[in-house]
């Protein structure tokens, strides 16, 4: 309505001169309203639940910040995570998660039900993750749940969880049946060269913070906003 008071107030000999500059004038004021809107909005609340893949992960401030740009919009990450906890765990901590109200949860619950030392059998760890989906749910019926596979292990770490696998895949199968989403980040890790998984993941399943944010940060900030959002 601006732009055609403007454009009306233009005499008719001055129009085709005026024609570009009312344009990018206009464009100007909606880029400008957008975006103090989406400065006002609240802001998406972002709950990380998982192990030490997320409690010593370091890549929840990258997508807080990517993602806040991607979507012109607050995001606010938070986590509840213990290093060395299994799935059992986190079903005594779903208050904690429900508390938050959140609008995402993103969930990494398999890495230390895997270990051959936690005692942890593969039916008991995919019940316990489908236990811990349909309360989310139930206390939580509009937030978007979001399972995740993170890094591979190596070494020892690698040596102790025989059959990771197979608990990623029970995990996966009790979203699947749940229509819960899932983002796997193996691939972006097997693209590295050996040296480089080495380096990035030094004592086996940690791995560096920089480097789990350049794999993980543009693969979670795609899926949720649904779209490629580049650099």
């Amino acid at each position: 309505m601006i732009c055609l008071r403007l454009w009306q107030g233009v005499p008719a000999d001055r129009r085709l001169v005026w024609a570009l500059v009312l344009f990018l004038a206009c464009l100007v004021m909606v880029s400008t309203t957008r975006k103090s809107n989406a400065e006002n909005l609240p802001p998406v609340k972002i709950v990380a639940f998982g192990t030490s893949l997320t409690a010593r992960g370091g890549w929840q401030a990258g997508l807080e910040a990517k993602l806040a740009a991607c979507l012109q919009r607050p995001v606010r990450v938070e986590s509840v995570a213990k290093s060395g906890e299994t799935s059992a765990w986190a079903l005594t901590q779903l208050d904690r998660v429900v508390a938050e109200e959140p609008d995402i949860i993103l969930i990494e619950l398999y890495a230390n039900d895997a270990t051959v030392h936690r005692f942890v059998s593969l039916a008991q760890s995919r019940r316990n993750i489908g236990e811990i989906l349909d309360q989310l749910h139930r206390h939580l019926p509009r937030a978007r749940i979001i399972l995740m596979a993170m890094n591979p292990f190596s070494g020892l770490r690698g040596l102790i969880r025989p059959f990771v696998g197979s608990y990623i895949s029970a995990h996966q199968a009790e979203a699947r049946k749940r229509g819960v989403e899932f983002v796997d980040h193996r691939p972006g890790w097997e693209r590295l060269s050996p040296d480089e998984l080495a380096a990035a993941i030094p004592d086996g399943a940690h791995p560096q913070p920089e480097v789990a944010a350049r794999i993980i940060v543009p693969e979670l900030v795609e899926h949720i906003a649904g779209r490629d959002c580049g650099d």
